[in-house]
């Protein structure tokens, strides 16, 4: 409800009644100054929605000047013929200074990390925090949609204190969210910056008939869950060895791991054969581990066992294996 509130502060600056917008997303006076109130997405979609159309202002007073209807809009056409996330998102930083230098946008990389952050140029007051995660959440939110996948986030920063509502961050930002910081900003993995774009024009105009479901809800399905699960259990394969701890890893439910691992034709226990077979095929090619040794790094409890998987795997035995390598 305080994001509620913030709109509110909008109608407030421009001198419009919020009284038509707060009936049509059923919220009354009384849920308005609750401190501990909620409301669902959709409730949250449509009094932004009719506040944007009502003010014609998307920023929602936000800025020293108004973003007309369509701004939003603007920042997308202007991204959706990049080849790639990484051109789309710089696309969106450069375009959105055509909008407003109250704030700037910024994309970085630093090895395998990639980091989109918030520089204030100017002091947003009661706006502020509600402007932040706003534009974290559009700019977040359009990038899955971009790529048509989820983009989890290593973790969000915002530079205030925790607000009394903090427990509705990890809905919006799942992952490690970290309040004090130096700026507003997200980090994630470099890997999605080389995706290419899987939208046309005609999806955009479709999206954009209903766009901020995006801003609110996080998006399902992820296009680079199995490669993420495969690094996962090649760097931390005895830490995370069952689904339930994978899942925690990546800020997903085990069931949605299970999910979305069938829906790109895998599972968790076929990418850990996947990585032991690996592991022990390159150690015995290496080394000259004893197999017993070997058989443990490739977490099996006991020889026997790892060498009937090892042969279920690859057909030979691993002393027959390590045999004929050597040859």
């Amino acid at each position: 409800m305080a994001f509620v509130r913030a709109i509110v502060l909008a109608y407030e600056k421009y001198g419009v009644d919020p009284s038509a917008a707060l009936r049509q997303a059923q919220i009354t006076p009384s849920q308005l100054r609750r401190a501990d109130g909620r409301i669902t997405a959709a409730q949250m979609e449509t009094i932004s929605g009719a506040a944007m159309q009502e003010l014609d202002d998307e920023a929602l007073g936000w800025f020293a000047r108004k973003l007309p209807w369509g701004s939003y809009g603007m920042l997308c056409r202007a991204s959706i013929t990049a080849p790639d996330l990484g051109v789309a998102i710089k696309r969106w930083c450069r375009h959105h200074r055509l909008l407003t230098d109250d704030i700037a946008l910024s994309l970085e990389r630093r090895g395998d990390t990639a980091r989109f952050a918030i520089d204030e140029r100017r002091k947003l007051g009661a706006f502020r925090e509600f402007c932040l995660v706003t534009s974290l959440r559009f700019l977040h939110g359009y990038a899955c949609w971009a790529i048509d996948s989820r983009i989890p986030l290593r973790e969000a920063s915002f530079p205030f204190a925790p607000p009394p509502h903090e427990g509705v961050y990890p809905l919006l930002f799942p992952g490690q969210v970290y309040f004090n910081a130096s700026q507003a900003g997200f980090s994630f993995d470099a890997q999605y910056l080389a995706m290419p774009l899987r939208r046309d024009e005609a999806a955009l105009r479709t999206m954009l008939q209903r766009a901020l479901p995006l801003t609110v809800l996080q998006y399902r399905r992820d296009r680079l869950l199995v490669q993420r699960v495969r690094e996962l259990l090649r760097q931390r394969g005895a830490e995370l060895a069952t689904a339930d701890a994978l899942a925690r890893e990546l800020n997903i439910s085990t069931r949605t791991l299970h999910r979305q691992l069938l829906d790109e034709g895998a599972s968790v226990q076929g990418l850990k054969d996947e990585t032991r077979r690996e592991l022990a095929a390159d150690l015995l090619t290496r080394s000259s581990k004893p197999v017993k040794q070997i058989a443990h790094a490739a977490g099996f409890g006991n020889e026997k066992s790892f060498a009937r998987a090892f042969k279920a795997w690859t057909g030979s035995s691993p002393s027959e294996f390590r045999a004929r390598r050597g040859e």
